[in-house]
């Protein structure tokens, strides 16, 4: 067999985050000590849509389980009021 070449040292650092460890998000509404999500606010909304008005997960928007929970009802409710698109074409 042949033996697999070892990649230099410098490579191996570009890919490693902060030592290795993973720095979670925190939940911009539990910073901002908010308690619930106006389906009114549209501006705000439109940062938990993706380009093609998908609801971002919780993983990427980094909100915790309860506000992630109030920002995908907020955004279906202003849909159905047609303040928010389903798709963009």
């Amino acid at each position: 067999m042949e033996e697999r070449e070892e990649r230099p040292q410098q490579e191996r650092k570009k890919f490693s985050r902060a030592g290795g460890k993973f720095v979670k998000k925190k939940c911009r509404f539990c910073k901002q000590k908010i308690n619930s999500v106006d389906y009114k606010d549209i501006n705000l909304l439109r940062r938990f849509l993706t380009p093609v008005s998908k609801i971002l997960s919780s993983r990427v928007s980094g909100n915790c389980a309860k506000h992630q929970s109030m920002v995908s009802n907020a955004i279906k409710k202003a849909r159905f009021l047609a303040l928010l698109p389903y798709i963009v074409r």
